[in-house]
């Protein structure tokens, strides 16, 4: 049976043109390059991981075979997802958008409905999305400490007054083989950034004097500004679970998936011509998965 949408509020006059939404958490990590995206993977992609060791010697004027290479593998999979979604034109007949859809018994869906509709539920595709790729089981996070990351022990939720310490000990942990490399990032939930945010408008906290940084106050911060600790980039993961951190560089993170524009797509069929109905159909059909390269490149800091 197709949705019926409840239409609530009052009505008076022609329709004022405007659906409005419920806000939608932004899937940020894909759309700020926050992972290293791999396209075109139908089923699986393998990925090669490279370990040499005792590689440098003293030399010499003969060929001395000496040091230890390491191959391995490690297999990204994407599953197939689909959105499938049947809505009744009907209550849009007898409410807002009568005039629009015309006076004929044989009516389309409302063209403005649609494309309002249409991007409510690529809205929602992304979103799921993104907490499909921090999700607290199965994400990269989860990944990355089943594969050896360093964990910093005792972890406890984050608050403006422990923010900074808790930050101080995922970079203490960081890998020296790590440290300066350009896309290092610590990934943070975005009470951890409010929280810092917070701690950094000083007034007394965290030995920033009264006034906080550059002497602003809480008003230091412009929203949609880069944030950085201790030089290192943070990166305001928004599926990330609250009070959790994972440092590690963008190419140690992988999200595969088969046409990058399958995610972006939705399909409309109007039933009406098919089987007389006042359905019409949304459909939507892409592919994902995700990997991590090294586990040991990594700090994970897990509530």
């Amino acid at each position: 049976m197709a949705n019926q949408p409840t239409i609530t509020g009052n009505y008076a006059g022609e329709f004022a043109g405007k659906y409005i939404a419920s806000a939608i958490l932004s899937a940020n990590t894909l759309a700020n390059n926050g992972v290293t995206i791999l396209p075109n993977v139908k089923h699986k992609q393998t990925l090669k991981k490279v370990v040499s060791t005792g590689i440098v010697q003293n030399a010499t004027c003969d060929f001395t075979d000496v040091g230890v290479v390491t191959l391995s593998d490690k297999i990204l999979t994407v599953e197939d997802k689909q959105v499938n979604l049947q809505v009744c034109k009907t209550p849009f007949q007898k409410d807002w958008e009568a005039i629009q859809m015309g006076y004929s018994a044989f009516d389309q869906l409302p063209s403005n409905f649609s494309d309002f509709f249409i991007a409510k539920m690529l809205k929602d595709i992304a979103l799921d999305t993104e907490n499909f790729i921090w999700n607290a089981t199965t994400g990269l996070q989860a990944l990355l400490v089943a594969d050896g990351s360093s964990v910093v022990t005792t972890p406890v939720a984050i608050t403006s007054a422990n923010v900074l310490a808790k930050l101080g000990a995922v970079v203490d942990q960081i890998p020296s083989s790590l440290y300066g490399r350009e896309d290092l990032r610590i990934f943070v939930s975005q009470n951890v950034a409010k929280a810092y945010v917070r701690a950094v408008g000083g007034f007394g906290a965290s030995g920033l004097g009264s006034n906080g940084y550059a002497n602003q106050g809480n008003a230091w911060y412009t929203n949609g500004t880069a944030l950085t600790f201790d030089g290192i980039q943070l990166f305001i993961a928004n599926g990330l679970p609250a009070s959790n951190m994972v440092a590690t560089t963008i190419e140690n993170l992988y999200f595969g998936t088969g046409l990058m524009d399958d995610a972006n797509l939705i399909q409309t069929i109007d039933m009406q011509d098919i089987d007389g109905s006042k359905n019409c159909r949304f459909i939507a059909r892409f592919t994902r998965g995700l990997q991590v390269g090294f586990g040991g490149d990594a700090v994970t800091y897990v509530v």
